[in-house]
Protein backbone atom coordinates (compact mmCIF):
# COMPACT_ATOMS: atom_id res chain seq x y z
CA UNK A 1 0.00 0.00 0.00
CA UNK A 2 1.19 3.35 -1.30
CA UNK A 3 0.67 6.19 1.48
CA UNK A 4 1.03 9.90 0.34
CA UNK A 5 3.21 11.54 3.08
CA UNK A 6 1.37 15.04 3.14
CA UNK A 7 -1.90 13.24 3.24
CA UNK A 8 -0.69 11.46 6.63
CA UNK A 9 1.28 14.33 8.42
CA UNK A 10 -1.94 16.43 7.14
CA UNK A 11 -4.16 13.57 9.21
CA UNK A 12 -1.36 13.71 11.94
CA UNK A 13 -1.51 17.27 12.60
CA UNK A 14 -5.85 17.69 12.47
CA UNK A 15 -5.52 14.69 14.72
CA UNK A 16 -2.81 16.65 16.90
CA UNK A 17 -5.55 20.12 16.76
CA UNK A 18 -8.11 18.14 17.60
CA UNK A 19 -6.53 16.37 20.47
CA UNK A 20 -5.49 19.97 21.85
CA UNK A 21 -9.11 20.75 21.95
CA UNK A 22 -10.31 17.98 23.50
CA UNK A 23 -7.53 18.41 26.37
CA UNK A 24 -8.27 22.05 26.81
CA UNK A 25 -11.56 21.95 26.96
CA UNK A 26 -11.65 18.91 29.42
CA UNK A 27 -8.81 21.27 31.39
CA UNK A 28 -11.85 23.93 31.30
CA UNK A 29 -15.40 22.68 31.85
CA UNK A 30 -16.75 24.11 34.03
CA UNK A 31 -16.88 23.74 37.18
CA UNK A 32 -13.09 22.84 36.86
CA UNK A 33 -12.95 23.87 40.92
CA UNK A 34 -15.04 24.63 44.01
CA UNK A 35 -17.71 27.36 43.82
CA UNK A 36 -18.12 30.27 46.60
CA UNK A 37 -21.09 30.95 47.48
CA UNK A 38 -21.19 34.34 49.01
CA UNK A 39 -23.88 34.87 51.89
CA UNK A 40 -24.35 38.51 53.28
CA UNK A 41 -25.69 37.15 56.39
CA UNK A 42 -24.55 35.22 59.65
CA UNK A 43 -24.27 31.86 59.82
CA UNK A 44 -27.20 30.35 61.43
CA UNK A 45 -30.03 33.15 60.00
CA UNK A 46 -32.60 32.32 57.41
CA UNK A 47 -30.08 33.31 54.70
CA UNK A 48 -27.11 30.90 55.33
CA UNK A 49 -29.49 28.17 56.33
CA UNK A 50 -30.83 28.12 52.83
CA UNK A 51 -27.27 28.68 51.26
CA UNK A 52 -26.13 25.43 52.91
CA UNK A 53 -28.95 23.18 52.10
CA UNK A 54 -29.40 24.01 48.38
CA UNK A 55 -25.39 24.69 48.42
CA UNK A 56 -25.01 21.29 49.59
CA UNK A 57 -27.10 19.54 46.75
CA UNK A 58 -25.54 21.25 44.12
CA UNK A 59 -22.02 20.04 44.83
CA UNK A 60 -23.39 16.74 44.61
CA UNK A 61 -24.51 17.15 41.14
CA UNK A 62 -22.17 19.71 39.41
CA UNK A 63 -19.09 17.35 41.05
CA UNK A 64 -17.51 20.26 42.53
CA UNK A 65 -17.62 21.78 46.07
CA UNK A 66 -20.31 24.89 46.90
CA UNK A 67 -18.46 26.77 49.38
CA UNK A 68 -20.51 28.98 51.41
CA UNK A 69 -18.71 32.26 52.34
CA UNK A 70 -20.58 34.81 55.25
CA UNK A 71 -19.39 38.19 54.50
CA UNK A 72 -21.89 40.13 56.76
CA UNK A 73 -22.29 43.78 57.20
CA UNK A 74 -24.59 46.76 55.51
CA UNK A 75 -27.62 44.27 55.18
CA UNK A 76 -26.02 42.55 52.35
CA UNK A 77 -24.26 45.18 50.73
CA UNK A 78 -20.57 44.38 51.72
CA UNK A 79 -21.24 40.55 50.16
CA UNK A 80 -23.02 41.97 47.26
CA UNK A 81 -20.49 44.41 46.29
CA UNK A 82 -17.91 41.72 46.38
CA UNK A 83 -19.60 39.58 43.83
CA UNK A 84 -20.23 42.67 41.69
CA UNK A 85 -16.38 42.76 41.73
CA UNK A 86 -16.02 39.25 40.91
CA UNK A 87 -14.59 37.66 37.98
CA UNK A 88 -17.99 36.61 35.49
CA UNK A 89 -16.49 33.28 35.71
CA UNK A 90 -19.16 31.25 37.51
CA UNK A 91 -16.78 30.71 40.46
CA UNK A 92 -18.34 33.67 42.55
CA UNK A 93 -22.12 34.01 43.46
CA UNK A 94 -24.76 35.59 45.56
CA UNK A 95 -26.90 34.18 47.53
CA UNK A 96 -29.85 37.25 46.34
CA UNK A 97 -32.37 37.93 48.98
CA UNK A 98 -35.03 40.51 48.62
CA UNK A 99 -33.24 42.95 51.48
CA UNK A 100 -31.14 43.65 48.46
CA UNK A 101 -34.11 45.08 46.48
CA UNK A 102 -34.97 47.06 49.50
CA UNK A 103 -31.13 48.22 49.87
CA UNK A 104 -31.68 50.29 46.19
CA UNK A 105 -33.44 52.97 48.18
CA UNK A 106 -32.95 52.38 51.49
CA UNK A 107 -28.95 52.81 51.72
CA UNK A 108 -27.63 56.09 49.26
CA UNK A 109 -24.76 55.99 47.14
CA UNK A 110 -24.35 52.57 46.50
CA UNK A 111 -21.39 51.48 44.30
CA UNK A 112 -23.79 48.90 42.37
CA UNK A 113 -26.78 48.63 41.46
CA UNK A 114 -28.61 45.50 42.11
CA UNK A 115 -30.34 44.80 39.14
CA UNK A 116 -27.80 45.92 36.44
CA UNK A 117 -24.48 44.65 37.80
CA UNK A 118 -25.65 40.62 38.71
CA UNK A 119 -27.84 38.65 36.41
CA UNK A 120 -30.59 36.32 37.98
CA UNK A 121 -29.52 32.75 37.88
CA UNK A 122 -32.14 30.71 39.71
CA UNK A 123 -34.95 31.65 41.93
CA UNK A 124 -34.42 29.35 45.09
CA UNK A 125 -37.31 29.81 47.65
CA UNK A 126 -39.54 32.23 49.40
CA UNK A 127 -41.85 32.72 52.47
CA UNK A 128 -44.60 35.34 53.53
CA UNK A 129 -44.23 36.72 57.37
CA UNK A 130 -47.49 36.60 59.17
CA UNK A 131 -49.33 39.17 60.98
CA UNK A 132 -49.71 38.06 64.90
CA UNK A 133 -51.24 39.61 68.05
CA UNK A 134 -51.39 39.22 71.29
CA UNK A 135 -54.98 37.40 72.41
CA UNK A 136 -55.44 40.71 74.82
CA UNK A 137 -55.89 43.16 71.62
CA UNK A 138 -59.42 43.31 70.42
CA UNK A 139 -58.45 42.34 67.05
CA UNK A 140 -59.29 39.24 65.09
CA UNK A 141 -58.93 40.19 61.77
CA UNK A 142 -57.20 42.31 59.27
CA UNK A 143 -60.07 44.95 59.57
CA UNK A 144 -60.30 45.03 62.80
CA UNK A 145 -56.96 46.08 62.96
CA UNK A 146 -57.38 49.21 60.41
CA UNK A 147 -60.06 49.77 62.38
CA UNK A 148 -58.04 50.22 65.43
CA UNK A 149 -55.29 51.91 63.49
CA UNK A 150 -57.76 54.57 62.39
CA UNK A 151 -59.44 55.28 65.82
CA UNK A 152 -56.16 55.44 67.63
CA UNK A 153 -53.81 56.81 65.08
CA UNK A 154 -49.55 56.10 65.96
CA UNK A 155 -50.92 54.71 69.31
CA UNK A 156 -51.18 50.97 67.59
CA UNK A 157 -47.09 49.78 68.28
CA UNK A 158 -45.23 46.43 66.08
CA UNK A 159 -42.30 45.34 66.73
CA UNK A 160 -39.78 45.00 63.76
CA UNK A 161 -35.61 43.67 63.54
CA UNK A 162 -34.79 47.46 62.84
CA UNK A 163 -35.19 50.26 60.00
CA UNK A 164 -35.56 48.68 56.74
CA UNK A 165 -35.46 45.30 57.61
CA UNK A 166 -38.86 42.75 56.20
CA UNK A 167 -40.71 43.26 59.85
CA UNK A 168 -40.15 47.13 59.36
CA UNK A 169 -41.20 47.25 55.88
CA UNK A 170 -44.34 44.92 56.07
CA UNK A 171 -46.10 47.20 58.91
CA UNK A 172 -44.90 50.25 56.74
CA UNK A 173 -46.60 48.75 53.56
CA UNK A 174 -49.52 48.07 55.46
CA UNK A 175 -49.93 51.59 56.84
CA UNK A 176 -49.48 53.08 53.09
CA UNK A 177 -51.73 51.03 51.64
CA UNK A 178 -54.70 50.85 54.53
CA UNK A 179 -54.16 54.52 54.90
CA UNK A 180 -53.10 53.83 58.48
CA UNK A 181 -50.36 55.18 60.89
CA UNK A 182 -48.68 52.35 62.90
CA UNK A 183 -45.44 53.15 64.70
CA UNK A 184 -42.57 50.69 64.61
CA UNK A 185 -40.10 49.74 67.81
CA UNK A 186 -36.92 48.44 66.72
CA UNK A 187 -35.39 45.39 68.67
CA UNK A 188 -32.04 43.91 69.00
CA UNK A 189 -33.46 40.20 69.12
CA UNK A 190 -35.69 37.71 68.31
CA UNK A 191 -35.70 36.23 71.96
CA UNK A 192 -36.37 39.39 73.17
CA UNK A 193 -38.94 40.05 70.68
CA UNK A 194 -40.86 36.87 71.44
CA UNK A 195 -40.55 37.15 74.97
CA UNK A 196 -42.83 41.12 74.47
CA UNK A 197 -45.29 39.48 72.15
CA UNK A 198 -46.16 36.65 74.61
CA UNK A 199 -46.17 38.46 77.70
CA UNK A 200 -48.04 41.47 75.82
CA UNK A 201 -45.45 43.99 76.04
CA UNK A 202 -46.12 44.49 72.38
CA UNK A 203 -49.12 43.51 70.78
CA UNK A 204 -48.65 43.63 67.05
CA UNK A 205 -45.82 42.30 64.70
CA UNK A 206 -45.46 40.73 60.93
CA UNK A 207 -43.05 37.68 61.85
CA UNK A 208 -41.44 34.90 60.04
CA UNK A 209 -43.39 32.27 60.43
CA UNK A 210 -40.92 29.95 62.01
CA UNK A 211 -40.48 31.79 64.88
CA UNK A 212 -44.55 32.01 65.75
CA UNK A 213 -45.91 28.99 64.28
CA UNK A 214 -45.95 26.72 67.37
CA UNK A 215 -47.01 29.86 69.68
CA UNK A 216 -50.07 30.65 67.31
CA UNK A 217 -51.14 26.85 67.51
CA UNK A 218 -51.05 26.67 71.08
CA UNK A 219 -53.01 29.92 71.24
CA UNK A 220 -50.43 32.27 73.21
CA UNK A 221 -50.55 34.51 69.69
CA UNK A 222 -53.23 35.08 67.67
CA UNK A 223 -52.59 34.49 64.19
CA UNK A 224 -54.44 37.22 61.38
CA UNK A 225 -52.87 36.91 57.75
CA UNK A 226 -50.21 35.80 55.86
CA UNK A 227 -48.44 38.45 53.76
CA UNK A 228 -47.63 36.75 50.58
CA UNK A 229 -49.21 36.16 47.17
CA UNK A 230 -50.68 32.83 48.42
CA UNK A 231 -51.81 31.00 51.53
CA UNK A 232 -49.15 29.59 53.98
CA UNK A 233 -48.60 26.03 53.14
CA UNK A 234 -47.55 26.06 56.76
CA UNK A 235 -50.51 27.99 57.85
CA UNK A 236 -53.39 27.28 55.36
CA UNK A 237 -56.23 28.59 57.41
CA UNK A 238 -54.92 32.10 58.01
CA UNK A 239 -56.29 34.03 54.43
CA UNK A 240 -53.61 36.34 52.96
CA UNK A 241 -53.69 40.12 53.95
CA UNK A 242 -55.10 40.59 50.15
CA UNK A 243 -58.07 38.45 50.61
CA UNK A 244 -58.69 40.28 53.73
CA UNK A 245 -59.21 43.62 51.60
CA UNK A 246 -55.85 45.00 50.71
CA UNK A 247 -55.72 44.48 47.53
CA UNK A 248 -52.00 43.66 45.90
CA UNK A 249 -50.50 43.51 49.15
CA UNK A 250 -47.48 41.37 48.94
CA UNK A 251 -45.10 40.85 51.67
CA UNK A 252 -42.66 37.90 51.40
CA UNK A 253 -39.27 37.08 51.76
CA UNK A 254 -37.27 35.78 48.43
CA UNK A 255 -33.91 34.42 47.89
CA UNK A 256 -32.05 33.38 44.31
CA UNK A 257 -28.83 33.11 42.80
CA UNK A 258 -27.06 35.79 41.09
CA UNK A 259 -23.90 36.09 39.16
CA UNK A 260 -21.42 38.55 37.72
CA UNK A 261 -22.69 40.23 34.87
CA UNK A 262 -20.90 39.20 31.53
CA UNK A 263 -20.91 35.31 33.14
CA UNK A 264 -21.29 33.37 29.91
CA UNK A 265 -25.34 31.39 29.38
CA UNK A 266 -23.70 28.43 29.09
CA UNK A 267 -22.23 28.81 32.47
CA UNK A 268 -25.56 29.99 34.31
CA UNK A 269 -27.81 27.81 32.73
CA UNK A 270 -25.33 25.15 33.72
CA UNK A 271 -25.65 26.46 37.56
CA UNK A 272 -29.62 27.14 37.05
CA UNK A 273 -29.66 23.81 35.65
CA UNK A 274 -28.07 22.36 39.15
CA UNK A 275 -30.25 24.59 41.24
CA UNK A 276 -33.77 23.51 39.63
CA UNK A 277 -32.29 19.88 39.91
CA UNK A 278 -31.72 20.53 43.90
CA UNK A 279 -34.63 22.13 44.39
CA UNK A 280 -37.02 19.19 42.81
CA UNK A 281 -34.82 16.69 45.48
CA UNK A 282 -36.91 15.33 48.44
CA UNK A 283 -34.28 15.95 50.97
CA UNK A 284 -33.71 19.55 50.29
CA UNK A 285 -37.72 19.87 49.93
CA UNK A 286 -38.45 18.87 53.11
CA UNK A 287 -35.59 21.00 54.62
CA UNK A 288 -37.40 23.70 52.98
CA UNK A 289 -40.86 22.61 54.11
CA UNK A 290 -39.39 22.85 57.88
CA UNK A 291 -37.82 26.15 57.51
CA UNK A 292 -41.14 27.45 56.68
CA UNK A 293 -40.25 28.31 52.71
CA UNK A 294 -41.74 27.20 49.64
CA UNK A 295 -40.54 27.22 45.85
CA UNK A 296 -40.69 30.25 43.70
CA UNK A 297 -42.56 29.85 40.75
CA UNK A 298 -41.37 31.11 37.19
CA UNK A 299 -38.08 30.66 34.85
CA UNK A 300 -35.01 32.85 36.16
CA UNK A 301 -36.17 35.06 33.47
CA UNK A 302 -39.47 35.79 35.56
CA UNK A 303 -36.93 36.30 38.59
CA UNK A 304 -34.89 39.04 36.91
CA UNK A 305 -38.55 40.63 35.67
CA UNK A 306 -40.01 40.45 39.54
CA UNK A 307 -36.46 41.80 41.33
CA UNK A 308 -36.94 45.08 39.27
CA UNK A 309 -40.33 45.39 40.10
CA UNK A 310 -39.69 44.93 43.79
CA UNK A 311 -36.98 47.66 43.61
CA UNK A 312 -39.59 49.92 42.29
CA UNK A 313 -42.42 48.57 44.60
CA UNK A 314 -39.85 49.42 47.99
CA UNK A 315 -38.64 52.64 47.02
CA UNK A 316 -42.11 54.18 47.17
CA UNK A 317 -42.84 52.25 50.65
CA UNK A 318 -38.89 53.65 51.74
CA UNK A 319 -39.91 57.12 50.48
CA UNK A 320 -42.61 57.27 53.16
CA UNK A 321 -39.68 57.11 56.32
CA UNK A 322 -36.38 58.35 54.45
CA UNK A 323 -33.13 56.21 53.72
CA UNK A 324 -30.57 55.60 56.42
CA UNK A 325 -27.89 57.99 56.09
CA UNK A 326 -24.40 56.67 55.87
Amino acid sequence: MIIDRRSFHGGMIAAALLAGVAQTAAQTAYPARPIHLIVGFAAGGPTDVLARIIGGRMSEILGQQVVVENRTGASGNIATQMVVRAPNDGYTILMGANSNAVNESLFKNLPFKFADDLIPVAPLAEAPTVLVVHPSLDVKSVQDLIALARAKPGEIMYATAGKGTTTHLAGELFGLMAGVKLTPVPYKGSGETTKDLLSGQIKVMFSPIPPVLSFIQGGQLRGIASTGPRRASVAPSLPTVEEAGLSGFDMRMWFGLMAPLGTPDDIVDKLSQAAGEALRSDGVKAALAKQGYEPPPGTRQQFGAFIREEIDKWAKVVATFGPIEQ
